[in-house]
């Protein structure tokens, strides 16, 4: 032990009174003898136990979550990053029967512009860093960035089937759902060059979710019914599971607020799968409408909106209480997909996409606002800017 070394007992005494002197040691020492001694009555230091286990650290270079029990605090109300805080409010409409982006004045629900893109535009995507709008022409193999201060158009980035696009959350990677290609490509966030290109046994990647320190994320294979767990770090699939049902096409993937539960909306199912994502867990069905598709979480991290895309409707789901608890019917119907919220929360944005138009939803009321008429088959819309300090993708993940 340390102490021996602070007896200070002779040489010819140390056999004899060994016992006794690691004792008094103990006694007076302050770094003690571990949990074999007890400190004396009087004595004002705390027993010593063994340190506890450390928490898990997050991914490296990931920012630090604001709140631990609300992943979802830095999208408050009218919270913008100083970056983009004087972006024009904007909403960015891909049309993928169109080759277009229609572009929508949320004030005024009016079109102020189509910006002609690339091939089959899938969904307007925020980059990490909040800066540029990267437009997913998945049959035309490339992005087109937007600046989002002019609304302007770049030239096209060179990208093979970017079906969707994500962020990890150190911003270190853009992950690319290459649908077709059956693989997530994980590349440069800025020039877009190939850094790991990652195979996976399942057909169709589309959406995903980060878990809360962003070591690991689920991912939704669309046409083979199945899901993924991929560790960011490593870049590799640790975990596959076949949905329990037949024909199950997943779509949205979402984690509560609390980072305890995910949610996968199923089209053909007609409802949300709820698992743990750390165990990954068999999942439990939530029946929420026909064609359920898109999910997003209130600006007070309280509700989670559901877009029943085959019914025209969107469901609540209460966090706190992990049931449903309302239903909105889009006036006189519709094919809500996916979109966003307003920068203050109280307007829910979606696609219509089998109706070519555009919905803006009351969030306190469900009442519908506008229906406007865009390009043919209108998907991944982007609500730009708003709150939060970086993106995970998709058409506005923010943390």
């Amino acid at each position: 032990m340390a102490d021996r070394n602070r007896t200070h007992d002779r040489p010819g005494l140390r056999a004899r009174h060994r016992a006794a002197l690691l004792a008094v040691a103990c006694a007076l020492v302050a770094a003690g003898c571990g949990g074999e001694s007890k400190p004396a009555a009087h004595s004002p230091r705390p027993v010593e136990r063994a340190p506890a286990e450390a928490a898990k650290p997050g991914l490296p270079g990931m920012p630090p979550l604001l709140d631990e029990h609300d992943l979802y605090a830095a999208d408050r109300p009218g919270k913008l990053a100083p970056q983009v805080k004087d972006f024009p409010s904007r909403i960015y409409v891909p049309n993928t029967g169109s080759d277009t982006v229609t572009v929508i004045d949320p004030k005024t629900y009016k079109v102020i512009e189509t910006i002609p893109v690339g091939v089959q535009p899938q969904h307007v995507v925020p980059s990490w860093d909040l800066k540029t709008l990267w437009v997913n022409n998945n049959r035309g193999h490339d992005l087109t960035p937007i600046d989002p201060a002019t609304g302007k158009a770049g030239k096209p980035v060179k990208v093979h089937d970017p079906y969707n696009l994500y962020f990890t959350p150190n911003g270190k990677y853009a992950i690319v759902m290459a649908s077709m290609d059956r693989q997530l490509v994980f590349r440069d966030p800025h020039t877009m060059e190939v850094r790991k290109t990652l195979p996976v046994g399942c057909a169709g990647v589309n959406h995903a979710d980060f878990s809360p320190d962003g070591r690991y994320f689920i991912v939704s294979c669309e046409f083979s019914g199945e899901l993924l767990k991929v560790d960011t770090e490593k870049m590799k699939v640790i975990g596959q599971e076949k949905l329990p049902f037949e024909g199950a096409m997943p779509q949205d993937v979402k984690i509560s607020p609390d980072g305890k539960t995910w949610y996968v909306a199923d089209m053909m199912a007609d409802g949300m799968w709820v698992l743990n994502g750390d165990t990954f867990s068999r999942p439990k069905l939530m029946p929420t409408g026909k064609g359920a598709h898109g999910l997003y979480v209130s600006r007070d991290s309280r509700y989670m909106y559901v877009s029943n895309r085959g019914e025209g409707s969107i469901s609540r789901l209460d966090f706190k209480t992990g049931s449903l608890v309302g239903k909105w019917r889009i006036r006189g119907g519709g094919s809500p997909d996916m979109g966003g919220l307003s920068t203050d929360g109280k307007v829910l944005w979606l696609s219509g996409r089998y109706n070519s138009e555009v919905y803006a939803l009351d969030t306190r009321t469900g009442k519908t606002l506008a229906k406007i008429p865009v390009g043919q088959g209108p998907h991944g819309l982007a609500v730009y800017p708003q709150p939060g300090r970086y993106s995970l993708g998709h058409t506005g993940i923010f943390r």
